[in-house]
């Protein structure tokens, strides 16, 4: 049974990983960086996580740009064209001849300090830029028989506190919540917004089938409190490609505990359904129709882009 989306099977290769570093390739043991670092010492900084298919970093564009926008509203100068951050990831795959069933995380901090103290204008040195790359998939469990979740006490942050579309290595809020959830018997945490409404779960994004068995619609948050999500996004447009009514709008946990089917989405394990939430069975518990149905549009869609790409 599957107690998390990000639960993957260990997998020996990834012991000789090569990891990108600033420019160089550094094994997995020898991949460190300072202690000084922005990101260690203060949380201070952004990334991405990326899925390869078929040797290609999919949905590419869209997590450049959600990573380039994170950067202009904190003020890192990241230090990388667009252009040289692509051949970085590219050069990071061709290195450990990696190219299907693959994970990436791009991170970038704002660099080393001079001191431990939170002022940018301490920083001493240019953006540290990581990229590492695991051979890490979903369990089948997971994709299969879905997870848990508990609506947290932690709610999402407002704007004006810590803009909850911002992808920030920062991640407290989240992992208090987490800790709420997994200490309560569940998988996840599902958070609310500051009004008591949905907004997303600590990790991934939150969606319910609602209408009927014959006529379903999705729905997920009115996304105000949660990040741009790359995979609900593309979630919500293969919904819309394929005919399914599919919303983001405000709605309340009366509303999670009578839908038909529950799921969650994330770059790393794609389209996931969720069997009970607060102890309340959501539908049969068990992975229904829009679900299974959904997860196929999806993988369809990711193997379409990594074959625009390719031929490209």
């Amino acid at each position: 049974m599957a107690h998390g989306t990000h639960d993957h099977g260990d997998d020996p290769r990834n012991e000789d990983i090569l990891i990108w570093v600033n420019g160089d390739l550094k094994p997995r043991a020898e991949a460190v960086v300072s202690v000084f670092d922005s990101g260690f010492v203060l949380g201070d900084g952004i990334w991405e996580g990326i899925r390869v298919h078929d040797g290609q970093p999919v949905f590419w564009e869209q997590h450049l740009d959600r990573l380039l926008e994170g950067a202009a509203a904190i003020m890192l100068d990241i230090g990388m064209t667009r252009e040289e951050l692509r051949a970085a990831v590219e050069d990071t795959l061709r290195a450990n001849e990696m190219r299907d069933g693959v994970h990436i995380r791009l991170m970038v901090s704002r660099g080393v300090k001079s001191t431990p103290y939170q002022d940018p204008r301490v920083t001493v040195g240019p953006a540290t830029v990581v990229i590492i790359p695991e051979h890490k998939e979903p369990l089948p469990a997971t994709v299969r028989d879905g997870i848990t979740l508990f609506t947290t006490h932690v709610r999402r942050a407002t704007p004006d506190t810590l803009d909850p579309k911002l992808n920030a290595h920062s991640k407290l809020n989240d992992i208090t919540a987490c800790i709420q959830a997994y200490t309560a018997g569940a998988d996840e945490a599902l958070m609310l917004d500051p009004h008591g409404f949905v907004a997303t779960c600590n990790s991934t994004h939150f969606f319910v089938v609602k209408g009927t068995p014959e006529e379903p619609e999705v729905w997920t948050s009115d996304g105000r409190f949660c990040l741009a999500g790359i995979t609900r996004a593309n979630v919500l447009q293969v919904c819309r490609d394929r005919g399914l009514p599919a919303q983001e709008r405000t709605f309340s946990l009366t509303d999670v505990y009578s839908a038909q089917e529950a799921f969650v989405t994330g770059t790393f394990a794609g389209v996931v359904p969720v069997r009970s939430v607060d102890g309340r069975t959501i539908g049969t518990g068990a992975r229904g129709p829009v679900v299974e149905r959904l997860q196929g549009w999806y993988a369809e869609h990711v193997a379409a882009d990594a074959a625009r790409r390719s031929a490209s």
